[in-house]
């Protein structure tokens, strides 16, 4: 009876290392999907939400933003100009060390003065360099598709389950292919 079992159980072993082994054939015939990131760089989908980029001449200071993030987190100041009885923008400052990236903020802003833009690239040795205010916020930043230090990975030699977060563009190809 234990010889039977144990005959059982070593055939059960071998169907799992027999499983785990097709596994590892198979992935060792697929190409390698690294990207050298500072000098190679994946396209970020269409609806990626990078950080904002905001148009201080087109705001007209009506603190929506401020209402509708849901951390409450740009800082907005402004004064009243009284002879046209309206508020006019003074500053403006958003601090991406802290922001969700939820998209509230351009999704209900009524002059669109904000926009989301496909920059991912946010990293800092210090917090405070995160904090940005209009003049910061107002600097497009370089796309990567236009900048020629930046090789663009192919998106046909990813798999398809990272395809699929990415903007697909077949005119787009690696230069070193």
């Amino acid at each position: 009876m234990t010889f039977r079992n144990h005959g059982q159980q070593a055939l059960e072993a071998a169907r799992y290392i027999g499983q785990g082994f097709a596994v590892t054939l198979d992935h060792s015939s697929r190409s390698p999907i690294t990207v050298q990131y500072p000098y190679e760089k994946t396209v970020p989908s269409e609806r990626f939400r990078g950080r904002i980029h905001f148009e201080f001449d087109k705001c007209i200071a009506c603190e929506v933003r401020v209402r509708v993030c849901p951390i409450n987190l740009p800082v907005v100041d402004w004064m009243l100009v009284k002879n046209m009885k309206k508020k006019q923008l003074k500053s403006y400052s958003i601090d991406f060390g802290i922001c969700i990236f939820c998209g509230n903020r351009v999704e209900y802003c009524p002059t669109n003065c904000l926009s989301m833009t496909e920059e991912y690239e946010l990293s800092s040795y210090d917090r405070h360099e995160l904090n940005y205010d209009q003049t910061a916020s107002g600097r497009l930043p370089l796309s990567v598709s236009q900048d020629v230090s930046i090789q663009i990975v192919s998106t046909t030699r990813l798999p398809k389950r990272v395809i699929d977060g990415l903007l697909i563009d077949r005119s787009i190809t690696r230069i070193s292919d």
